[in-house]
């Protein structure tokens, strides 16, 4: 049976964590390309933080999944 996502499911939180770093790090890279400031909402930024979540994506949840799943070291 698949898993239902909801608002407060753990690897949803931790994946939009993992974004907000990817946004992060698409606005500081392109900024210094273009030797300046960059918007997070800007459309090369947006567009290369969609390729880097589509090609990392399933990577981030099977290791999120996994560490949630995983018994805590005492």
């Amino acid at each position: 049976m698949a898993r239902q996502m909801t608002a407060h499911d753990p690897i949803i939180i931790r994946e939009l964590a993992a974004i907000q770093k990817i946004i992060a790090d698409e606005t500081w890279l392109e900024g210094e390309r273009r030797g300046g400031y960059v918007a997070p909402d800007d459309s090369v930024v947006c567009e290369n933080v969609c390729r880097v979540v589509l090609r990392i994506g399933q990577q981030l949840r099977d290791s999120l999944r996994q560490q949630l799943e995983s018994p805590q070291a005492a």
